[in-house]
This record gives structure tokens, sequence and C-alpha cells, in this order.
């Protein structure tokens, strides 16, 4: 059997719902790889989709070998995450990133994991796995660090507390600043 010498272990990073219905999905190709993704068109990613539901959602077990894949997945609540790569991937490798997608959705959406909230926070759950996986490359799986760099705010952005002002003047000159500034935007017709 060959050796996969490769970082990029990743195929797709997916997150079905009970019906089957896609609620986020990443497919990763190596972006210096001679090979053609194995589903290229949105038609053959859905019909992977189906299938693998199919497959997963009667059975009580955590990895499963479909369509020349390894999947690893895990159900919460009314959704199923699923880890795909290729037939020769550590079954334990893609498993921690299972793992590691579940237990940061459940410490960033505070244990509820369900279709509604992933889609009302879509866009702090991409970023996360974009934290976890980079085209198809593992980059993290330790759930604190992970919501740790999603959740961090810019610190250029977040005014020092020491450079406010709040005497009396600091006050009235943000109050003058404020007023003139809506007086422009009112002239303006907002």
């Amino acid at each position: 059997m060959p050796t996969n010498l490769s970082l990029f272990s990743v195929t797709a990073v997916l997150i079905l719902a009970s019906d089957g219905s896609r609620v986020l999905a990443k497919y990763y190709n190596p972006p210096h790889s001679t090979t053609k993704s194995p589903y290229p068109t949105a038609k053959e990613q859905k019909v992977f989709e189906k299938g693998l539901h199919a497959k997963t959602v009667k059975t009580g077990g955590d990895v499963v070998l479909y369509d020349n894949h390894v999947v690893v997945y895990k159900a919460e609540s009314d959704v199923i995450m699923y880890v795909v790569g290729g037939l020769d991937e550590n079954e334990l490798m893609l498993f921690n990133v299972a793992l590691a997608m579940r237990d940061t959705l459940l410490l960033m959406l505070r244990n509820a994991v369900d279709k509604r909230t992933i889609a009302e926070h879509y866009d702090m759950v991409s970023l996360a796995l974009e934290e976890m996986v980079d085209d198809g490359v593992i980059l993290e799986t330790d759930p604190q660090l992970i919501l740790q760099r999603v959740t961090k705010l810019p610190q250029n952005d977040i005014p020092n507390i020491k450079d406010i002002d709040l005497s009396e003047k600091g006050l009235l000159n943000a109050w003058e600043f404020g007023k003139k500034h809506l007086a422009e935007k009112l002239r303006q017709g907002l």
C-alpha cells in the first residue's frame, strides 16, 4: 500500500441536517495537485452527500468507508458533522478533526449545535472550520485555540481605556464632536 506523505489529508468537511440537506460544506483540492477533485460540481457533491447520509444515518458507528473515502462523523442534535479523507488517511487524525469541530461548535454556540443555530452563526462556524482545515491541510484541533482565534477582536480597533478622556472637558469635546457630525449628516440628508 502506498504511503501518503502529503499534508493535504482532508477531502471535505460537511455538516448535514438529519434529513440529509446541506447545512455547510467545504470541499478541498490540493492547490498544486495534478489530479482532479473527485466532486468538482455541485451536482456530484449533492449526490455524494445524499449517499453518505443514507449510509450513515442508520448506523451507530463513527467511521465508514464510502465511495473510496474514509469518512468520520459525529451526530449532534439534528445535524451530522463529517470529515472526509482519502482511503490511505489515518482515521484517528480525521476523527480528531471531527471531535475538534464538534467541541468547538459546542463551545462557540453554547451547547446549541443544531441546524438553526449553525445557520444563524454561519460566519463564525465557517471561520472556525477555516481555522481547523485550510485547503485540506489540518491546522489545529484544539477547540479552545480555535475559539480564541475566531472570537478574538482586532486589537487596533479597540480604543485603550487609558486614552479616553473622561474629564468634564473630554466629555464636552465628545459631545460637540457628535453634535457637529450629526448636524453635517442632517444637512446632507442622511
